[in-house]
């Protein structure tokens, strides 16, 4: 009697003990939005050298984030009613900074590439730019095809589509890749690459605020859009940034701020 009483003693702890788990982990799966609001904050990654989508902008004397990737994280910040960090680091540590739980989401002109999807979720797409070239400005007539770089060294920023792009269409050119845009920016007026491959709009917004180097014009194709990234398990975290998103594409709400990010961006 005493070894069936304590074989179906056992047998219950089993029981709770996996029933115990089994909530656990639903919990676990259901926790990001709760916890995002229960510390009253959501801690966005980016990487603020990406004009006009993220950028420093110093204003009153402060130096500030500004662009219209920011401006979509403030927006989702206030529709949860929590505050929000911004966390800058270089591009190529994003996603490693996503899935270690260091930041909630990233905003940073980020394309959803099927790679990418194995280890993050995305929102849904709310921009699309087509990549170009930014060049020396008198260069800018002779450097105007993917042949035109043969045996020159084409910069690029890591871990992004462009380094693809290169890759790509520029096999025969020695590729440059470097964390930030601005230390591209550098090497391309001192003379050491030739050419940088850039977002459209990021590169001409470079373009206004630097004499010496122009866009070429060369259209090296869609970047096949721009989302947001968040860890895989966090479905109704991810539902609310695309009600946001969803909102602010169909009233023109991003429109205006990609006009006004545009007009930061070529501010001297």
């Amino acid at each position: 009697m005493k070894k069936s009483l304590v074989a179906i003693v056992g047998v219950l702890l089993m029981s709770l003990l996996v029933v115990g788990c089994s909530a656990s982990g639903n919990e676990e799966k259901l926790s990001a939005l709760e916890a995002v609001k229960a510390k009253g904050k959501i801690v966005v990654g980016t990487s603020a050298d990406y004009p006009p989508y993220e950028f420093h902008k110093e204003i009153d004397g402060v130096d500030t984030y500004v662009g219209f990737d920011i401006e979509i994280a403030k927006k989702i910040a206030e529709d949860l009613d929590v505050e929000l960090e911004i966390v800058d680091m270089k591009f190529d540590g994003l996603l490693a900074a996503l899935t270690g739980n260091k930041i909630d989401f990233i905003a940073a002109g980020m394309n959803p590439s099927e790679e990418r999807k194995k280890a993050v979720d995305f929102s849904v797409v709310y921009y699309d730019a087509h990549s170009t070239m930014l060049v020396a400005a008198d260069k800018v007539d002779v450097l105007k095809t993917p042949e035109d770089f043969i045996g020159l060294k084409v910069g690029v920023q890591k871990a992004t589509i462009q380094e693809g792009i290169a890759d790509e269409q520029f096999s025969e050119s020695g590729k440059v890749a470097i964390g930030k845009i601005p230390n591209l920016i550098m090497e391309l007026q001192s003379g050491k690459i030739d050419g940088i491959i850039l977002a459209e709009v990021v590169a001409s917004s470079y373009a206004e605020n630097n004499s010496d180097i122009a866009v070429n014009g060369l259209d090296l194709g869609s970047e096949g859009g721009v989302a947001l990234a968040i860890n895989k398990g966090t479905e109704a975290l991810l539902a609310e940034m695309n009600t946001t998103l969803e909102q602010i594409m169909s009233d023109g709400t991003l429109d205006q701020y990609i006009v006004e990010a545009t007009e930061l961006a070529a501010e001297e």
